[in-house]
């Protein structure tokens, strides 16, 4: 019997002034977990988070302190369609202020993108499902930094507040 594959490539849309966080997980409880993640690293954080099952009713949970981003992040999940996979979408805050958090629940497996930048998910699908082969996070590397470059990133960092 030969399997078929069928490729696709599920571009995410991220709201002006957002980022996402885009991984692997398991079990129902993923939505609750990385909610009080969040929520005990960033106080007032504005986000939505939705989780795909991989089997029973195979849903897409969802949960979040703002409507509108959980809705995205529910909506975009489903049209990624792989199951064990989570979408974080947040507000006013960035992916970094909750990666060592995230790292340490339970049900996190990978972190494949923390991004503001435009997102491409490369899906394979066969008569099972369809799961992740990878990203394309961002734009193909233009060149190598030289010392004006290094300039403008060293006082960038110090602008946003994450250097002194």
């Amino acid at each position: 019997m030969i399997n078929r594959l069928k490729f696709d490539v599920v571009d995410v849309k991220i709201p002006e002034g957002c980022n996402l966080i885009f991984g692997i997980s398991h079990f129902i409880k993923t939505v609750e977990d990385v909610y009080e993640a969040i929520v005990n690293s960033v106080p007032g954080a504005k986000f939505g988070i939705a989780f795909a099952e991989a089997s029973g009713p195979c849903l897409i949970r969802h949960e979040g302190t703002d409507e509108e981003l959980r809705k995205i992040a529910a909506e975009t999940l489903l049209r990624i369609g792989c199951g064990h996979t989570f979408l974080i979408v947040m507000r006013n805050f960035y992916p970094i202020n909750i990666m060592e958090k995230l790292k340490h629940v339970s049900e996190v497996c990978t972190i494949l993108a923390a991004t503001a930048n435009p997102l491409q998910v490369i899906v394979v699908e066969t008569e099972q499902g369809r799961g992740v082969l990878g990203v394309i996070d961002g734009y193909k590397s233009k060149g190598i930094e030289d010392e004006k470059h290094i300039e403008e990133r060293r006082a960038f960092l110090r602008r946003i507040g994450y250097k002194f």
